[in-house]
């Protein structure tokens, strides 16, 4: 579970063999209109990210913890900028290949699951894979080896709404990291969870950290999950700031 799979995605994008870092953002800019004027969300911001760092941006809503996540997971373009993946820009990318880009390389979670919810906990969880092509007997086998990974073993065949909120978010968890990808999003992944469920989140995404190897990044408000990650970070004047 190691090995990052990225997909044969488009060769002249190919992937370094030993790449500086896996993610390199630079003079990122984002604003939005409103009433007549232009808010600046981030201004010419700029960061790197290693390959399985662990980073939690904090801090008051509204400063564009948000907005960052979804430019970082290509959910958002933004206004002006680069956002190099081991080298390689993803915003030159059309959107057919960002997304076939985005379904391998990037896990998503939210504070809410967004599973659907006539479908059985496998089904969920084998989705990406299913979107990326893999054949239904290896998207089977790739989803149910993660949801026992995160502790659903005896939940595979039940629907979404037959499970609690922590079992749900766990369901989600596993969706997001099905294809293995190289970093996962979190957006205050525990914020609609009790302290019991929130505390097994918190723990599992550390190990699952370092039994992937891949990058985390999580926005919360969660001091205790915060405290958890290598690097803690916020946004001041749209700009990217290191907390000690």
């Amino acid at each position: 579970m190691g090995s990052h799979n990225y997909g044969n995605w488009e060769n002249h994008m190919a992937i370094s063999e030993k790449p500086t870092s896996l993610i390199h953002a630079s003079g990122i800019f984002k604003s939005y209109h409103h009433n007549g004027g232009q808010i600046i969300v981030l201004n010419k911001l700029s960061f790197t990210l290693d390959a399985g760092e662990t980073i939690g941006i904090i801090g008051a809503s509204g400063i564009g913890k948000s907005t960052l996540l979804h430019i970082l997971g290509t959910l958002d373009r933004p206004d002006d900028g680069r956002l190099e993946y081991s080298g390689k820009d993803v915003l030159k990318l059309d959107n057919n290949r960002l997304a076939r880009f985005r379904n391998r390389t990037i896990g998503f979670v939210f504070q809410f699951h967004h599973l659907l919810p006539e479908f059985s906990a496998l089904e969920n969880t084998m989705m990406p894979a299913l979107i990326d092509g893999t054949e239904k007997k290896k998207a089977i086998q790739a989803a149910e080896s993660i949801l026992v990974r995160v502790g659903l073993k005896d939940r595979l065949t039940h629907r979404a709404g037959e499970m609690s909120g922590g079992e749900q978010q766990r369901v989600a968890l596993a969706r997001a990291l099905v294809q293995h990808p190289a970093i996962l999003l979190a957006d205050e992944p525990t914020g609609n969870l009790d302290r019991k469920n929130s505390d097994l989140i918190h723990a599992l995404l550390m190990e699952l950290n370092k039994e992937m190897g891949m990058t985390l990044v999580i926005v919360t408000h969660n001091m205790e999950l915060a405290a958890l990650v290598s690097r803690q970070v916020t946004i001041s004047n749209g700009a990217l700031k290191e907390l000690e």
